[in-house]
């Protein structure tokens, strides 16, 4: 066996170890404290070129647009992701924040569920707006937003992917 399929088997092996240890079948699992995702934050370089973007290009409408209550001059503005859920954005004028960045305890992709109608004619937007993406699974897109966020739009309802129920 090689080492790249010795590594696999052992990593398949954690993870059966894990499901076996805190994946309760579905009627035996809890209700989950929260309520739902308020809001996820990342931030801007333009506030102008991200209302653009997530407003003009993914149809999000703009729902807010305020003064950062922990950075004077900074702005906090949110769009609209459906089903009560906010994206919200922070700028912080006058800091050199690096580009994105990949990084344990960061982003690595956000996935926003769409009709699968909405998933072709937001492809369409994204091809119109020359932006470069990948298709995954028929029902994937994968993209950077201008500031190097990575971002999915998946046409599978909430709680699945792929064909496979995770909620």
């Amino acid at each position: 066996m090689t080492d790249t399929a010795t590594r696999a088997a052992e990593q398949d092996a954690v993870r059966a170890r894990l499901r076996e240890e805190y994946l309760a079948p579905p009627a035996e699992r809890p209700a989950s404290s929260a309520r739902g995702l308020h809001h996820t934050a990342l931030l801007s370089q333009d506030v102008r070129r991200t209302i653009d973007f997530y407003q003009g290009v993914l149809e999000f409408p703009l729902t807010e647009l305020i003064e950062n209550r922990d950075y004077a001059g900074s702005s906090h503005f949110f769009f609209d992701i459906g089903n009560g859920n906010l994206l919200a954005f922070f700028d912080f004028p006058g800091l050199d924040l690096g580009p994105y960045a990949e990084v344990l305890g960061g982003l690595h992709h956000m996935a926003i569920s769409v009709d699968p109608e909405r998933w072709e004619h937001l492809q369409g937007k994204l091809d119109a707006a020359g932006v470069e993406y990948v298709v995954h699974s028929g029902v994937s897109i994968y993209f950077t937003d201008p500031d190097g966020a990575r971002i999915e739009l998946i046409a599978d309802p909430l709680g699945e992917m792929y064909g496979h129920h995770v909620l």
